[in-house]
C-alpha cells in the first residue's frame, strides 16, 4: 500500500499561497492596498480590518485614499496606521487619509531582496517539514508492515518530487518579487 500524498501536498501547497500572501504585504515603494490587510482599527472596541469600515483606494501610483464610512473613526484609522509597521505617516484631512508611498532607494529594494529571500527560505523550511513528516509517516508505515520496501521507497519519491516541486514554486515567486522590487 503506498502512501497517499494528497494531504502533504495540500499542506504544501498552504505553505506556498502563505508565503505569496506575505509577500503581497511589502511595500516596494508602489501604492498598493495590501499593505494594510495586516492592519486592525480598534472600532468600538473591536479590533476591525480597515477594509471592513472604510473605502481603500489607489488614487495614483504612490497613493491610497482611504475613506472611512463613519467618519468618527477616521482617527483611530490614523491611529492604528501610526502603530503599524508600514512605515508610513497618514495625511488625515477629516474626511479622508492620504497614504504617499515614498520612492524606494537602492539600499531600501537590496534590504526588501533580502527581506524576500529570507521568506522564500522560511516558506522552504515549512515544505520541507512537511516533507519530514511524510517520510515519518511512510517509516512507521514500514515498521508496522502496512507497506513493502518497494513501496516504501516509491511513496518517498513520490513525496521528494512534490518537495522538488513546491520548493522550486517557491523560488519562481521569490524570483518575480525580486525582479519587480529591482525594477521600481
Amino acid at each position: 500500500m503506498k502512501l497517499d500524498t494528497r494531504d502533504f501536498e495540500t499542506r504544501m501547497k498552504k505553505s506556498v499561497a502563505a508565503y505569496s500572501e506575505n509577500l503581497s504585504t511589502i511595500r516596494a515603494g508602489r501604492a498598493n492596498p495590501d499593505v494594510l490587510k495586516r492592519v486592525n482599527v480598534d472600532y468600538y472596541g473591536s479590533p476591525t480590518p480597515i477594509s471592513s469600515i472604510a473605502e481603500i483606494k489607489v488614487a495614483d501610483a504612490r497613493t491610497i485614499v482611504i475613506t472611512a464610512w463613519d467618519k468618527s473613526a477616521m482617527k483611530n484609522i490614523e491611529k492604528a496606521i501610526l502603530t503599524s509597521d508600514i512605515g508610513i505617516n497618514p495625511q488625515n484631512d477629516g474626511s479622508t487619509i492620504r497614504l504617499s508611498f515614498p520612492p524606494t532607494t537602492e539600499e531600501r529594494r537590496r534590504e526588501l531582496s533580502k527581506q524576500i529571500s529570507k521568506m522564500g527560505e522560511d516558506a522552504k523550511v515549512a515544505v520541507r517539514n512537511i516533507r519530514r513528516d511524510a517520510t515519518d509517516k511512510i517509516k512507521a508505515m514500514k515498521k508496522d508492515s502496512e507497506m513493502t520496501e518497494d513501496e516504501a521507497k516509491s511513496s518517498e519519491k513520490s513525496v521528494q518530487d512534490l518537495t522538488d516541486k513546491y520548493t522550486r514554486e517557491i523560488d519562481t515567486v521569490t524570483a518575480a518579487k525580486t525582479k519587480e522590487i529591482m525594477e521600481i
